[in-house]
């Protein structure tokens, strides 16, 4: 359909939106008997058929066709025959594979067109049986010839450093790669061939990044170049994407397709699993089935559009210079209420499963709430160790914990009303200087502990998120201790306590981020700790002598890791 104020305009989307909402409410009053659905992407229409037979669809979406044109007609439109495409989804090896014209015919001597092979839908490839193989052939090769396009920008010598290799890597590469990924990967998908492709991808990158020779294994690379391997970024990215699902407000288009206690106020679909009986549930695979298994765990409410969140209307752009944010070394306190030296109030509680900083926010949240009910209160001045906490305890956006950041604000906000000389300070104190009121705070919060039982413990996202990062590394810990992962001439590493160095994604592992800064030398030393030399070039020793003592005399590194 053309667009009423001129493609690339920057009105051109909420123009395009006037016009073609009416367009779209009228149709499903015409269109009510045809069960079509219609979908719009800013001058991009689609309209979705579903039946048995492929004839049977070319009926109905003739009839919705023209019912479009119709109403574009009315509302002096012009919809854009020439780039009109049908497409059909089938699981049938039989069936017939759309043409590129409206008028559907299939593929045989007596007529020109030719039936498509995939279909590309907002960077999306669509295959007839929605394997999405086209999709990850297509993006793995993409990333595939950027990786190559960059070794002009540094080899073994000269160029980029390590360190910059990988973040331009993971900054430019990971992100094509991985572009749509969960259409492909999720529970029960037959995706090897593609999870094979991007494997030779990120093979190629950790080859550019160590200087390492092609005949170096895989594995042990992939922990010196501090790159987590594929098939377990693709399992973090995917868990954490789920738990994501329950901050989406409560009429998102994506609850419509979830089960009936996702839905919230959006209508379920046509084809939302809430409409599924339950043996179609356990047959049916896809990432909306994983994300009704899954995302229950999360016990962590959220509001995407609380009033105190609108702009204009938070707490900050109110009161901007009600709140202090103080960097001096003071003293850090939990929820211990202090007027002077004399302590009014303290209290403490389960906060269930979560992260550090979020129970600092827990903390923050609970002072803050019982400052601002004492009498006489003109100052309140907030003692803690963690500013992240500090800063997201007033910011009432979606994030882990946004339940007490409300709690705060809307404290803050009924106390900054009752009078302009109120103010509130966050003083950042470090937990080493051991205040003496810190440590009373510190003591009366560990006293309280309370087992995980049977019941019921509540999740923040922060928590399900962490849990997903740290089950992924242990996954590749674990597969780092095979020697056919590794390489069996890996020089294994040791750290100060014993314990065997292990790969990390985290800063770039423990090899890079420690020789990362010079091209030669990280060249040397992954050489030498995967054991391999040029094939057909003698034994080496001297090189491998000069990359050890390399490692024993580098200062960062002396004392933190020792040869075994």
């Amino acid at each position: 359909m053309s667009n009423p104020d001129g493609q690339g305009s920057a009105l051109s989307p909420v123009i395009s939106g006037l016009f073609i909402a009416p367009v779209m409410k009228l149709f499903y009053i015409k269109a009510a008997t045809l069960s079509m659905t219609l979908l719009s992407f800013v001058d991009d229409g689609t309209i979705l058929a579903q039946s048995k037979q492929l004839d049977d669809n070319n009926v109905g979406l003739r009839k919705a066709y023209k019912i479009i044109y119709l109403l574009f007609v009315a509302f002096a439109l012009v919809l854009e025959h020439n780039k009109t495409e049908l497409f059909h989804f089938s699981r049938r090896r039989d069936a017939y594979n759309p043409s590129l014209d409206l008028g559907y015919a299939p593929h045989t001597s007596a007529t020109p067109l030719k039936p498509k092979t995939y279909w590309r839908y907002l960077g999306f490839y669509f295959d007839r049986g929605l394997t999405f193989q086209e999709h990850v052939c297509y993006y793995a090769t993409k990333a595939f010839t950027t990786v190559q396009a960059m070794r002009m920008r540094g080899n073994s010598t000269r160029g980029l450093s390590p360190k910059q290799r990988r973040l331009l890597y993971r900054s430019c590469v990971v992100p094509i790669a991985t572009y749509g990924y969960r259409l492909w990967y999720f529970d029960g998908a037959r995706n090897k061939g593609g999870m094979n492709q991007l494997k030779r991808m990120q093979q190629k990158a950790a080859l550019w990044i160590t200087g390492a020779f092609c005949t170096s294994p895989t594995g042990g690379l992939e922990a010196l170049a501090g790159l987590i391997p594929v098939h377990l970024m693709l399992k973090k990215l995917a868990t954490r994407a789920v738990y994501r699902v329950a901050t989406l407000s409560d009429t998102h288009p994506l609850r419509s397709m979830l089960g009936e206690g996702l839905l919230k106020r959006a209508a379920p679909h046509a084809r939302s699993a809430a409409l599924m009986t339950p043996a179609m549930q356990g047959k049916v695979k896809s990432t909306v089935m994983e994300v009704e298994e899954r995302v229950h765990t999360l016990t962590e409410s959220f509001e995407p559009f609380a009033p105190e969140a609108r702009p204009g209307d938070r707490l900050l752009d109110r009161y901007a210079d009600h709140k202090l944010i103080s960097n001096q070394y003071q003293a850090a306190s939990a929820a211990i209420i202090y007027k002077g030296h004399h302590e009014l109030e303290r209290t403490r509680y389960v906060s269930g499963r979560v992260t550090t900083p979020d129970a600092e926010l827990n903390a923050i949240s609970c002072a803050v709430r019982l400052a601002v009910k004492q009498a006489n209160c003109q100052h309140i001045m907030v003692f803690t160790d963690s500013m992240g906490s500090a800063h997201r305890a007033v910011d009432p956006g979606v994030h882990s914990g946004q339940a007490f950041s409300l709690s705060v604000c809307r404290a803050l906000e009924e106390w900054f009303e009752e009078d302009d000389l109120h103010r509130i300070t966050f003083v950042y104190v470090p937990s080493a200087l051991w205040w003496d009121i810190h440590g009373e705070a510190h003591k009366y919060v560990t006293e309280l502990k309370v087992r995980v039982g049977r019941r019921k413990t509540d999740n923040s996202i922060d928590t399900l998120r962490s849990r997903a990062a740290h089950s992924v590394l242990d996954s590749w810990n674990s597969t780092f201790q095979d020697p056919t992962y590794q390489g069996s001439e890996f020089l294994e590493l040791q750290q100060p306590d014993g314990r065997p160095l292990q790969p990390s994604y985290l800063n770039g592992g423990p090899w890079l981020s420690t020789f990362g800064h010079s091209i030669t030398e990280f060249t040397r030393v992954c050489r030498c700790i995967t054991g391999h030399a040029p094939i057909g070039a003698p034994a080496s020793m001297s090189s491998f002598a000069a990359a050890i003592a390399t490692l024993c005399t580098t200062p960062d590194f002396s004392g933190i890791l020792q040869l075994l």
